[in-house]
């Protein structure tokens, strides 16, 4: 405590310490496990062995599984626009119309988050099948043929990975809505501004931090997500999520899968700090974290 008072700069430091204790040991070590592994060569039962001569792991495993990788970019990106396009006019009605009733909207916004993210899976699953409320009716009246379906296809896991990861993409938005001064609305409207012109000049330009914010917390997970796939799709359907966690759990190939986690991390890296270069660069970023 000495050293603290007579050093307050360590005083930072110190909060900093349990934080960066975790992530060394549950983030960065396992991360370096992982990078070691995507240089090994060998079997489980052989036994495998560390070689930097092993690097053509990372090529081979993206010649071999490009289309997934592919598929998976496609799914996210589509799941995104989706979300972002339901998420923006929720997010705006509880901000500036919610009144009242705005704690109980965003409660309901959270509230899917109290049951298991397996379950909601399958519950979507039960609302997609085919004699389901959805396609049940519609068959039964002969809107649609009988052998029509939307389980197994690839509209079933982009609505289901939109499903579970809109939150993410509804709270920060709403944040940034929230936080506009309503006088500067006022003051476009003293101007003779229409409510479009409003929008477009100052609602928006100011909400981009948490459109920002949102898309990177939905097109991460989604990118990444397996459980959408494996539920509500088919072998047509497997994103890269799904041959990772195969080749690391019943393949037990470590070395593929390794080089396949860390491919696609470097894809997500990169394609966040284009999207924060193509927003607003290091500003936009800090403004939204």
């Amino acid at each position: 405590m000495g050293l603290i008072r007579r050093n307050p700069a360590f005083t930072p430091l110190l909060l900093l310490a349990p934080g960066l204790l975790w992530l060394a040991a549950f983030y960065v070590a396992p991360n370096v496990q992982m990078f070691a592994s995507s240089f090994w060569n060998g079997t489980l039962e052989g036994g495998f062995s560390f070689s930097l001569a092993n690097w053509t792991n990372y090529p081979d495993a993206l010649i071999k599984y490009q289309e997934q990788y592919l598929r998976s970019i496609e799914y996210g990106f589509v799941a995104t626009l989706l979300c972002f396009a339901i998420a923006f006019p929720l997010a705006y009605f509880i901000a500036f119309k919610g009144g009242r009733a705005r704690n109980v909207l965003l409660f309901l916004v959270v509230a899917p988050f109290f049951t298991s993210y397996l379950l909601r899976t399958i519950g979507w699953r039960t609302i997609l099948g085919d004699d389901s409320i959805i396609l049940g009716p519609l068959k039964a009246l002969g809107v649609v043929a009988p052998e029509a379906r939307i389980l197994d296809t690839p509209f079933a896991v982009i609505a289901g990975i939109a499903y579970n990861f809109i939150p993410f993409m509804i709270l920060p938005i709403y944040v940034s809505l929230e936080k506009i001064d309503r006088r500067l609305l006022e003051a476009a409207q003293d101007l003779y501004a229409s409510g479009w012109g409003s929008f477009r000049r100052i609602t928006l330009p100011l909400a981009i931090p948490g459109v920002f914010a949102g898309s990177l917390l939905t097109f991460i997970p989604a990118i990444g997500d397996f459980i959408n796939a494996e539920l509500l799709g088919n072998p047509g359907t497997t994103m890269i999520g799904n041959v990772i966690q195969r080749q690391f759990l019943v393949v037990r190939d470590y070395p593929t899968a390794a080089a396949l986690s860390f491919m696609l991390m470097i894809l997500i890296l990169a394609g966040v700090a284009l999207y924060a270069r193509l927003l607003g660069t290091e500003e936009l970023t800090s403004t939204a974290i």
